[in-house]
This record gives structure tokens, C-alpha cells and sequence, in this order.
């Protein structure tokens, strides 16, 4: 069987070709391929970190929502807070809370 020089330098430059064209394909795809998964890891590490805020939240939460069960005190000042309620006797001030910031003089 007699083989060509030319015809296997031309078939070896044929296959690493065809990888390059199939990974640049899969590198300039943005449905699918690698732009895809780059995206996707993306969203995944947000979707991680926002997962870790509301886990923070919860936490923060439960502890409200125990001394609100167990201190008598924190029932108290819940209910005066939320319903700006005083004792008798006592003076109830008002501290708006949502006004824009006044400028300092120097």
C-alpha cells in the first residue's frame, strides 16, 4: 500500500482544524455552549448570595419572633412601638423618620 506525503499533512491539519471551528462555535454561542455555562455560574453565585441574605434574615427573624414569645417586655415595647401607645403618665415623642436629611451649618 503506497501513501502520499501531501495527503496525511493535509488529514492532520483536517482534525485540529475542525476542533478549533467546533470550539469556537461553542465558545461564541450564547444559547448553549460555554457562553451558556459562564452565564448560568453566574446566576448561580447571586442565587447563592441572596440565598445566604434571606438565611441571615430568618435568623435574625426567629430571634424576634423568640423574645417576643418569652419576654414580657419585648411584647411591651412591640405593641407601644408599632402602635405609638404611652402609659399613663409618661410623654410620648414623636421622631419622624423618613424626612430628607437637613443641612448642617458650619
Amino acid at each position: 500500500m503506497r501513501v502520499r506525503a501531501g495527503g496525511d499533512v493535509k488529514r492532520f491539519w483536517l482534525v485540529p482544524l475542525i476542533l478549533l471551528i467546533a470550539a469556537a462555535y461553542a465558545w461564541l454561542d450564547t444559547r448553549s455552549g460555554l457562553g451558556a455555562a459562564l452565564r448560568l455560574r453566574s446566576d448561580l453565585g447571586a442565587a447563592n448570595a441572596r440565598i445566604e441574605a434571606l438565611r441571615r434574615s430568618n435568623d435574625v427573624l426567629r430571634e424576634q419572633a423568640r423574645e417576643l414569645r418569652e419576654e414580657p417586655f419585648a411584647r411591651e415595647r412591640a405593641l407601644r412601638e408599632e402602635l405609638d401607645l404611652a402609659k399613663p403618665g409618661e410623654i410620648l415623642v414623636r421622631i419622624p423618620r423618613d424626612e430628607p436629611e437637613t443641612p448642617r451649618i458650619p
